[in-house]
């Protein structure tokens, strides 16, 4: 009897330690999500009293800067860095920043002019190219800042700047505590050939727009395939146009006397780098107020191909050809430079920019606004770590916490 009655009571005490530890994790996870494993969230349905959109700046503090991230929902691992980027604005004592998710009516351009409006001095693109390019647009000509939390697959003009792309901790010190870099914006100018080819209009690049093979490429990338390989998908889509017909195209650089040739695919660059860390145009700056122009050219079927890629890994390391071995090689890499440039095509082609088609276009001209966008970029080392306000026991407090963050 006496084992039976002790036998209940340490059962309820054991129940009644259970619910207390059960209350107590999840009210811990609540306060902070990343405080608690992501399994145990899950089996204890642990709900973030984070806010999440958020139309306003809590406790504002006039020597910090106000944050706001523009999301992409569709993009994996968004409530994971949304949670993380809550987190580090606590630890630097930052105001509660806002946070909006982009729809397919609004790629983040809407929410980005919002944000400014109320007063963000920092905006966050959260996702891929396509939301970092609307991002942009908005911040572009303000005095907002722009930083980057890169989550797409080809994550072009991250890379161009050389974010830590992956390295979420890392990213996160870049946005908040990392430097401040002035760049340079293109724009293009498309002109249809016909109205069923979409309307005419201005779009803004960051990294390379063009006309050709390589924006039949991002055209009929499988979108699947692209989410499961990133940006090889781009090099399955390119073998399927290997053997378009070439096009013809005049272009003309600073109102100069037009060139007409044959090639590929014509490209106006603002930075040379493509995905796979190919240095296309190794020469391009996005810095000196220049646009850099480069036609592609391949001919005799597989072996001009080969020969063009042999090309482009060649300059990439350096490696200068002879006009004379040039001429007889059968593919060919032109430059240019300049502010502004006019492409007429003899038909309609495929128009992209950072790796979004645009349909088809009879006519563009691209720009460059020299300094036009500000960026939060990682800190150079070279010129010294900008130390964020506060002691040297906080900047450690915070390191440590992020990778502390990293390793779940």
């Amino acid at each position: 009897m006496l084992g039976t009655i002790l036998g209940s009571v340490a059962l309820g005490i054991s129940l009644v330690a259970l619910v207390m530890a059960i209350t107590l994790v999840r009210s811990l996870g609540a306060r902070d999500p990343l405080a608690v494993p992501r399994m145990w969230r899950r089996v204890l349905m642990v709900r973030s009293t984070i806010p999440g959109n958020s139309g306003r700046f809590t406790a504002d503090s006039p020597d910090k800067p106000s944050i706001a991230f523009i999301a992409n929902p569709t993009k994996e691992g968004v409530q994971e860095m949304h949670e993380r980027a809550l987190r580090a604005c606590s630890i630097r004592y930052l105001p509660q920043p806002m946070w909006f998710h982009t729809t397919e009516e609004d790629p983040g351009y809407g929410m980005a002019r919002d944000a400014i409006a109320a007063g963000a001095d920092v905006v966050v693109a959260v996702g891929g190219d396509g939301t970092v390019r609307a991002v942009a647009e908005a911040c572009a000509g303000t005095s907002a800042t722009m930083g980057i939390l890169p989550l797409g697959t080809g994550n072009l003009f991250a890379r161009n700047l050389d974010f830590p792309v992956g390295d979420t901790p890392a990213l996160l010190r870049a946005v908040l505590d990392g430097d401040d870099l002035t760049v340079d914006v293109g724009y293009l100018d498309i002109e249809r050939a016909f109205s069923g080819h979409g309307e005419d209009g201005r779009y803004l690049f960051l990294v390379m727009a063009g006309a050709g093979m390589d924006a039949e490429m991002v055209a009929s990338t499988n979108p699947t395939l692209k989410r499961r390989l990133g940006w090889l998908a781009y090099f399955f889509a390119a073998l399927r146009h290997l053997h378009d017909k070439r096009m013809t195209a005049s272009v003309s650089i600073d109102g100069a006397e037009p060139i007409q040739n044959e090639m590929r695919t014509v490209l106006v660059a603002n930075a040379g780098r493509l995905p796979g860390g190919l240095q296309l145009i190794p020469d391009a700056s996005i810095t000196d107020g220049q646009l850099d122009i480069a036609t592609l050219d391949a001919r005799a079927g597989i072996v001009g191909w080969t020969d063009l890629f042999g090309s482009v890994i060649a300059q990439g390391a350096g490696i200068k050809q002879s006009e004379l071995l040039r001429a007889w090689r059968v593919s060919r890499i032109d430059h240019a430079r300049g502010e502004k440039v006019e492409i007429d095509m003899d038909a309609p082609y495929r128009v992209q920019v950072d790796g979004e088609s645009l349909g088809r276009a009879k006519r563009v001209t691209a720009f460059v606004e020299h300094g036009a966008l500000t960026v939060r970029v990682p800190i150079d080392e070279t010129r010294g770590a900008r130390e964020p306000k506060g002691a040297q026991e906080a900047k450690e407090f915070i390191d440590a916490v992020d990778a502390t963050t990293g390793d779940r």
